[in-house]
C-alpha cells in the first residue's frame, strides 16, 4: 500500500519545526530552479543548508535516507546552483543535509508519532573537471 500523497508534505513540515527549534533559520521551502526542487533551504550558524526530506511509514523498503540517490543528489545541486547564482555573494559555505522522518502512527491527515534523523553533509559536490 502507497503512503499518501500529503506524507511527503507533512515530513517536510516536521523537518522545519525541527530545524528551527535546533536554531536554524528557514530561508526558504519548496525551492524550484527548472525541474528540480530543494524542500528546505536554511542557515546554520554561517552555513547554507540545501536539506532533502525523505518521509516514510515503514523501512521495508530501506531507509528513508537510502531514496536519495545519486541521481536524486545530482538533481538538488543542479537546484542549489540556481539558487546562489541568484545571491548577491554566492561564494558562501554550504552543505547538503538529508533528514528522514519515519512515522509511526498516522491519523488522517497528519503524523502523530515519529522519529526523526539528521543527516548532516550528507553527500557532497563532486568536482567532475
Amino acid at each position: 500500500m502507497h503512503a499518501p500523497q500529503w506524507l511527503g508534505a507533512e515530513g517536510e513540515t516536521i523537518a522545519a519545526k525541527y530545524l528551527a527549534a535546533q536554531g536554524y533559520r528557514i530561508l526558504d521551502r519548496n525551492y524550484r530552479f527548472h525541474r528540480n526542487e530543494i524542500d528546505i533551504i536554511a542557515l546554520d550558524g554561517g552555513v547554507l543548508c540545501f536539506i532533502e526530506v525523505k518521509t516514510r511509514t515503514s523501512i521495508g523498503k530501506g531507509h528513508p535516507a537510502e531514496s536519495v540517490t545519486p541521481r536524486k543528489q545530482k538533481e538538488i545541486i543542479r537546484a542549489a546552483t540556481g539558487y546562489l547564482a541568484g545571491l548577491d555573494d554566492p561564494w558562501v559555505t554550504c552543505r547538503f543535509d538529508v533528514i528522514a522522518v519515519l512515522a509511526g502512527s498516522l491519523d488522517e491527515r497528519s503524523i502523530r508519532e515519529y522519529e526523526i534523523e539528521h543527516l548532516k553533509a550528507a553527500f557532497i559536490v563532486a568536482d567532475e573537471g
